[in-house]
């Protein structure tokens, strides 16, 4: 008999971790290779983990609610032995910043010790000496766990304590006292303060929202992006008035034929992706000392339920029709809505663009889905009087198209001329120049 250990897996591009929605074992359970595990939520997607072996559930390590970094145990299986090819583990890939670290500490411990990204994290945060802490995990390796049951206890072993185990190991030297001279006193180490939590006074009545795995990775993903990537923002208004004659005078005959909706959005979508392809550089990405422009064209677009926020990917979207990209939106809601979208339905996206029209709004500033360079919100098409090049007056449908850019990869210049040409597609939409096939 063996035990083996399964990770949590990366689900999808930027993701970092995941939380255990729900178990679908319990301990003493027999499974096969592939049968699920658990239920698994991050921002991005909701996700079944399955088995890697062919064995029994032996521990269930992570508990339900709980949430761990990419690569951390959730649960060990017993495997038997000449179970062949049916236990060979089908690992997810790990991303290089979220493998766990090793470090030497020769004066006090003479073996590596492993630690992962959460434990690292948490430490910081707390002021935790790891080299003072007993693990729990497999081979003694410190989990998140033992971590948070020292916070809880208040017996935290701080860098100070181990500054005076490190001198009791340094042999002293004899040194005259008056070839010493006299310093001040001095501590022998200062640890930085944890970051306090934002103090909010609670009174009867309120209602306290316990933060969820997937609302805590949204908000650590756009922390990171506005932290990293300094946003510029611009916008163009658009006369959409021909686009909506057109699709207005379809989408009866469409919707019968089809089964499905044909939006406003996917005529956006379309120009977007037009538009992208004469002017690459908008399809880019930072790499820290480059600027990687993204061959494909994959349009990643926002879609919110009650409580969350996911950002599926139209694949080589410049290659579809229109009636392509609004059967693709119609799928992918209906994906997120139902709790069925899956890992590879997240990754690739080069370039986002947000429907903020749908529920009205008229003017925004969105922050760009890292590491993408730039995201555009379309706003709601409302009827206003309009000068027109014969200085008469006029009711048009107009839109505010409004486009954030990191400004590390973009200038005003690109984008101002990438607008132009989105709104240029949009405009010349018609019956007479626009197939939807």
């Amino acid at each position: 008999m063996a035990i083996e250990q399964i990770r949590m897996p990366q689900l999808g591009e930027s993701v970092t971790e995941g939380t255990i929605s729900k178990w679908l074992v319990t301990v003493g359970d027999r499974v096969n290779k592939y049968d699920p595990l658990a239920e698994v939520m991050t921002d991005k997607v909701n996700a079944e983990v399955p088995s890697s072996f062919t064995g029994v559930i032996k521990e269930l390590i992570a508990e339900e609610g709980e949430t761990l970094a990419v690569g951390e145990i959730i649960c060990t299986i017993e495997i038997e032995a000449g179970t062949g090819q049916d236990s060979t583990p089908a690992e997810s890939p790990v991303p290089e910043e979220n493998r766990i670290t090793e470090t030497t500490n020769t004066s006090v411990q003479p073996n590596k010790t492993r630690y992962s990204p959460a434990v690292l994290k948490i430490s910081q945060e707390h002021g935790i000496d790891l080299t003072k802490v007993s693990g729990t995990g497999a081979g003694g390796r410190i989990t998140r766990k033992d971590l948070l049951k020292l916070i809880e206890s208040g017996h935290i072993p701080t860098p100070a304590q181990m500054v005076e185990s490190v001198s009791e190991l340094i042999p002293a030297v004899e040194a005259k006292p008056k070839e010493v001279p006299a310093v001040p006193s001095q501590p022998a180490a200062v640890s930085a303060p944890a970051p306090q939590q934002a103090t909010v006074p609670v009174s009867t009545g309120d209602l306290e929202i316990p933060v969820t795995g997937i609302r805590k990775a949204i908000a650590a993903n756009m922390l990171r992006s506005k932290h990293e990537a300094p946003h510029a923002w611009t916008m163009i208004e658009v006369d959409a008035t021909n686009l909506v004659e057109y699709r207005n005078s379809l989408k009866d005959d469409f919707k019968k034929k089809e089964g499905f909706n044909l939006t406003f959005f996917a005529f956006f979508v379309k120009a977007t992706a037009q538009a992208l392809k004469e002017f690459p550089q908008i399809n880019s990405m930072w790499a820290g000392d480059k600027i990687i422009q993204k061959k494909d064209i994959n349009i990643s677009i926002a879609v919110a339920t009650e409580d969350a926020l996911y950002v599926p990917v139209i694949k080589n979207a410049d290659e579809k029709s229109i009636k392509g990209i609004a059967r693709e939106i119609s799928e992918l809601a209906v994906k997120v809505r139902t709790g069925k979208l899956k890992s590879e339905d997240m990754q690739g996206g080069t370039f986002t663009v947000n429907n903020t029209g749908s529920f009205g709004s008229v003017q925004s500033m969105g922050i760009i889905n890292y590491p993408q360079a730039a995201i555009l919100q379309v706003e709601s098409i409302v009827k206003r009087p309009v000068v027109m090049n014969n200085n008469m007056i006029a009711i048009r449908d107009m839109v505010n198209l409004c486009m954030s850019l990191d400004h590390r990869v973009l200038d005003g210049l690109i984008c101002g001329r990438f607008l132009q040409r989105v709104k240029e597609i949009v405009e010349n939409t018609s019956k007479s120049t626009t197939s939807i096939y």
